[in-house]
This record gives C-alpha cells, structure tokens and sequence, in this order.
C-alpha cells in the first residue's frame, strides 16, 4: 500500500506552497519508503508516498489516463488488476505501466463515477479531472484503507486537505491540532475509532463506501463539496435468507454450500497472493488465519513453490498464549513459522509508539503485539502479510453473540425485556456502574433494536461513569456516540437479529479496531501491507444471503467455515472454541511501571488534560487488585485504565507534550500563511450527503 495527501482551494487560490504538501507527504514516509510523487495545478496539490508491491519499476504516482487530463494518486490494491487491465485494453485503452493503479483513470473515462462499484480490493485514492474541475476522493467498501479530510479557512479563502494519516494534516502546518471529546467518547463506547468522528476537532474520517466530491466554482463561484454513498452492506429482509440444503446438510460438511464456499475461499487467497514481491502469513492458531495459510500453501504448491511462510505472535501468559495451536497448523501444512515474543514489559515499551501510530487512544493491547509482529515482518524483508480478519465479523465469532441467544430466550413474552432486567441485575452484582434506562432505549433506537454487540459494549463502557471528569460530562452533553454512525437503521430493522449484530460489528469494530488499530495502522508504521481473504467482494455477498443457521447454529459458530476447516486442518483447530486474541492489561498497573504512566496519571496531568476525575482513577489504580482475577469487573476495570493511559499518551503526543518525559509529535503548531494564520472549520459546514449507489446482498 501507500500513503496519498493533498490540497483543494475551495474559494480560488491559484497556488500552494510546494514545501506544504511535501511536508505532508515527508509524515507518511513509513507507508511508502520506495518513492514519492507530486502533483500541481491551479488550486490544486497532490503527493503519493509508494510502497511498491505490484509493477515495481514504473509505477511511480501520479499516474494519468493518455491525454493527461485525469491523474490519480491511489492507497492500496486491485485484487482483479489483471482481468480488468485486459478488458480495457481490448476497449482501446492503452496502458503505460504495470502498476495496478492506472485501471483507475481508464475506468473513470468509461463509467465516471459508476466506476467505483466495479473496483475490487482495498483501496483509498484521490482522482483528478482536469476537464470537470473536479477532485474525487474515495474509500473502499469495509474501510481496510484509511482517509481523513478536513476543511479550513485561512485569510485566502478556504481549502481542504485529505490524507491516508492524520499525522499529513497536522504536518501541512495549516490545522490546528485540538481535542475533539466525542472522539475519546467513541474510544470509551466501542473501544474503537469507526469514524467518521476522531479525536481531533474539524477532522473526519471518510466512511467506507463513501467519496467525496470536489467540484472547483469558477471566477467567484465556491466549490460544492457533497459526500456520497457508493455501497451499503446489506441483508435479505427476515424470512427471505437462503437456506440453500442446511436440512439435508447441517450435521456434516458434504454440503454444495460448503464446497461452494470453499472455492469462493480458495480464489479470494489466490488474488491475494498476487504480487511482485513475496507475500507471508499471519498465523494465530485460530480457525480464521489457520485456513487462509493451509489454502496459501495449497495453492503455492500446486505452482511448484514452497509453504508459505508465517508468523506467530507468541504472548508470554500461559493463558494467553496460542503458540502450541500455530505450531501444529504449521506443523501439519509444512510451513516454516518465526515466534515474536510479546508480554507485559513488550506490551508497556511499544505502547507510545502505538499511539503514534494509531493517532488516537488504543484500549486493546493486543494491537501492541501486532505492531510488533509488523516489525518482525519488515525486518524480515517482506512486505505483504495475509491475515484472517472479518471472518468473526460475517459469521459470529465471538462469544458475545452467544450471550445475546441465552438471554434472547428470556424475551418470550412480547414488550417485556426481561434480557435487559438480567443484564442490569449483572452489573449491579458486580458493583458496576450503569446508564438510566433512557440511556439504553436511545442506544437500541439508534441501532434498531436489541443488539449481541450491547453485550460487550455496554459493559465496557461503564468505564466511562467510572473515570470521566464532570467537565468532560459537561462538554459531551447529550452526545450519543451510536448516533454518529450513520446506520442504515430502517433497513437494519427488518434483518434477522443476529445480520442486524453482524452489521454492527461490521460498521463499528471491523473498521475502528481490526482495521485500524490491528490493521493498517501498525502495519503501515513498519512498511507492511496486510491483505484480508475474509473481506473479498463474494465472500460478503455469498455469506450475507445465506441463513444465520449457517453462520451459528445453536453455540456454534462459524458453522460454515469450520466445515471448510475440517477438509485442511486438525479437527482440535478447525473446531476449536474462539479465543480472543489478547495480550496483557495488568502490566500497566504492576509496581514495576515505566516512567511515563505515573506521569501521565499524576493528578497535574490528569487536570490538565480535564477527560478524568483525578480520584476516581487513583482509587481504581489501587481497588482493582482486589478484584478477583479473571473476572469480568476487573477485565472491565483493567481496560478502563488502560484507556485512561492511553488517552493521557494520545493528548501528550499530539496536542501537549507537557504531560510525561516521551518524545511528542505536538511540535506541528499552525505556521503563518502570508502572514495570516489559519483557523479551524467545522467540517459539517457546506456539505452535503446524498446516496447514489447500489447496496449488495
């Protein structure tokens, strides 16, 4: 992959510092060591970082249709590049690289804007047309590429800048780096940052299955800028799934289904092993990342080649650690691994550089531990890594959507939530703190009723009655992070319970965490590309039509992919219980501590910064040892603090480095413009939203 950044006049500026959008482009240096590239027109700048991975000698960005009116800087990878390519050709287009980057401009001259139900793979691009004045910017469909855009005005008039990090923005010198409370509300909801909120003030991150339009005014005229919706995930309506033959079939792995579902598996990892570099694996010892390895192997085998080669995070807690299962997968598929230690003093050293990485605060420390896998990758000479990421997500992988089916069958008579009783009752046994009852009819309101990811959420976020100061009450008011996600709720509505959970999981923890925290991000910081089988086009669509019994019947989920497991793996794997992946939470609060977490959880730094009630995160520091280990209110207290660390490390690296003795990226302050400083703008003002695309089933 790669890194894009750029900027737009909206009110007729006819130029831009050139040392701008180098700046921008010299901050996402990690995404694309290979090579840069830059872009200028009237009112117009654009910069590509490159990561070369397919067309290595000639693919230097921008790359442009054959007259040159289209140019295009482009984050990612077309899967199909090779097909589509030959089509485009045979329709006289006249190709000038072997990067897959130049379909775009080609495909835009065919279809314009309908070009971006047609792309295929993980992609985030800005796209120039000199003829239309106008300036694309877009987002595949699960959100694996990232995007931010912001709008400011500056005593020229107002511009927009975008880029695939936040780091770009801030480095242009023309935003101002401020806090933005509903973005660390979003960290304290969902443990994720799913957009298009984030923690800093007047940027945004744009939507997967989204683009933004820039249309440049003419003499006086303003641009008009429009976000547009280009795919929605979707649902069959409830009643109308495919049971395909699951009667006939359900009790063995015999089933067509299962052999379809297979071959859809097996060219998903074969488009994804298409490079011209070497690609590696991700291997956890779970079902998901231990299928996509077995079915690399096979298919590097059947052209002649070795096992593909893995790598395995091995987290120094017997009860953490997956390392015997990844063995015996690698064992049994003849695969060569590399281990990466990874416990609390590992976890504790990487976290500001995870921070860094990640822009915002990262309550799930296990994405330390890919940060560090990433780095062993790199180190190793590699530069793509297939992972299993988005199989939990399609099929219900985790536990908690076995929690929402045992307390479904309370809800046996109509209007009488007893699930929610049982669930309160929980928290009060355990001393949690809980949000009123209009609190929790507002959260089911905004997501369309009961929800298996209200399970998690909902207990995790008591964190927030825990540790939020008044003042941060105060600036939130009656902010609703659900309501920020802009879900398809009349549509969700007439899903089957568990699609309208899959959905949400989708919408918030794929992209916010999997995608961002333990993907991209911590891939990105170390130059690795991470490619997703699970998050292939016709896996989706296939699994989205079929009915919820062949994604979990009764507790067992991911029926369907453990029946493919079972033709490739150890029957121990391939119906092994979901383990989540995590690494340490109790070494941020051992007596054996870094410097920095003291200093950040001092009460001057606490004050200063005004997100946490000083005593309350003193009392938790020292009451959560006397919870039960391995309880679920001391997992719950544990994140909490960890969350709190994080925050206090986010706020230090990129808004004031005053609070602990790290190094800070807080030095990027708004330089003067022609003498005349920036200011920010909200990025709502002036933009539109319209749908015009197509949804998938």
């Amino acid at each position: 992959m790669c890194g894009i950044a750029g900027i737009v006049s909206l009110s007729g500026l006819a130029s831009f510092d050139p040392g701008t959008v180098r700046a921008m482009a010299d901050a996402l240096y990690h995404r694309g060591p290979d090579e840069d590239g830059y872009f200028h027109r009237p009112g117009l700048a654009l910069a590509s970082r490159r990561l070369s991975i397919v067309g290595l000698l000639d693919g230097r960005q921008p790359i442009h249709n054959e007259d040159e009116t289209i140019s295009v800087v482009f984050n990612g990878e077309f899967f199909d590049y090779p097909e589509v390519r030959a089509d485009l050709e045979r329709r006289g287009h006249r190709f000038r690289t072997h990067c897959d980057t130049e379909i775009l401009p080609h495909l835009y001259e065919d279809n314009g804007d309908a070009l971006l139900p047609k792309l295929r793979g993980q992609f985030a691009f800005a796209l120039w047309d000199q003829r239309k004045r106008r300036l694309l910017l877009a987002r595949d469909r699960f959100g694996i590429c990232p995007l931010y855009w912001t709008r400011q005005r500056t005593a020229h008039g107002e511009i927009l800048l975008f880029a695939s990090e936040i780091k770009s923005l801030l480095a242009s010198g023309l935003v101002v780096p401020r806090p933005d409370p509903r973005g660390i509300n979003h960290a304290f909801t969902f443990f994720a940052l799913p957009g298009p909120v984030t923690c800093f003030q007047g940027i945004e991150l744009l939507l997967p299955g989204h683009y933004l339009s820039i249309k440049l005014g003419h003499g006086n005229e303003p641009a008009r800028v429009t976000q547009n919706v280009y795919w929605e995930m979707d649902f069959p309506d409830r009643g109308d799934e495919e049971w395909r033959d699951f009667r006939r079939f359900a009790s063995n792995a015999k089933s067509p289904v299962v052999d379809e579902f297979e071959q859809l598996l097996m060219k998903s990892v074969e488009r994804r092993l298409r490079a011209d570099v070497p690609v590696v694996s991700y291997l956890s010892g779970g079902v998901d990342s231990s299928v996509v390895v077995a079915l690399a192997t096979h298919l590097r085998k059947q052209n002649g080649e070795r096992s593909i080669p893995t790598f395995t995070v091995s987290v120094q807690d017997p009860k953490l650690n997956e390392r015997n299962e990844a063995d015996l997968v690698a064992q049994h598929i003849g695969a060569r691994t590399v281990l990466v230690d990874c416990g609390r003093e590992e976890v504790l050293q990487s976290y500001p550089e995870l921070i860094r990485a990640a822009e915002g605060p990262v309550i799930d420390t296990s994405c330390a531990a890919l940060l560090m896998l990433a780095r062993k990758v790199h180190s190793d000479g590699y530069k793509v890594a297939l992972t299993g990421e988005g199989a939990d997500e399609w099929l219900a992988g985790y536990p908690w959507y076995k929690i929402q089916k045992l307390l479904g069958m309370l809800d046996v008579i109509p209007g009488i939530e007893l699930s929610q009783v049982a669930r309160r009752a929980y928290l009060r046994l355990t001393g949690s703190p809980r949000f009123s009852w209009a609190t929790t009819r507002r959260v089911q309101q905004a997501i369309g009723g009961p929800n298996a990811w209200l399970n998690i959420y909902g207990l995790f976020s008591s964190a927030k009655l825990r540790f939020f100061s008044q003042g941060m009450w105060d600036q939130l008011g009656d902010h609703l992070a659900y309501a920020d996600l802009q879900l398809n709720v009349e549509r969700a509505r007439r899903w089957h319970p568990l699609n309208r959970s899959l959905y949400l999981g989708a919408r918030v923890m794929l992209p916010g965490l999997l995608l961002l925290g333990k993907g991209d991000r911590v891939a990105m910081n170390s130059s690795v590309e991470t490619r997703y089988p699970f998050l292939d086009e016709d896996i989706f669509d296939f699994l989205a039509k079929l009915h919820p019994h062949w994604k979990m019947r009764g507790l067992r989920d991911k029926l369907i992919l453990r029946y493919v497991a079972a033709r490739w793996l150890p029957r121990s794997i391939a119906w092994r219980r979901k383990a989540m992946f995590r690494a340490p939470l109790d070494g941020f609060h051992t007596a054996r501590l870094p410097t920095f977490v003291d200093e950040l959880l001092s009460p001057e730094s606490l004050k200063k910064t005004g997100y946490f009630e000083p005593s309350a995160v003193l009392h938790w520091r020292n009451e959560f040892r006397n919870l039960r280990e391995g309880a679920n209110q001391r997992t719950m207290v544990e994140m909490g603090l960890v969350g709190v660390v994080a925050t206090q490390l986010w706020h230090h690296t990129f808004i004031d480095s005053g609070l602990a003795s790290l190094p800070s990226l807080a030095q990027y302050r708004p330089r003067q413009w022609d003498g005349a400083p920036v200011c920010t703008r909200s990025v709502e003002a002036g933009v539109s939203t319209q749908s015009v695309a197509t949804r998938s089933t």
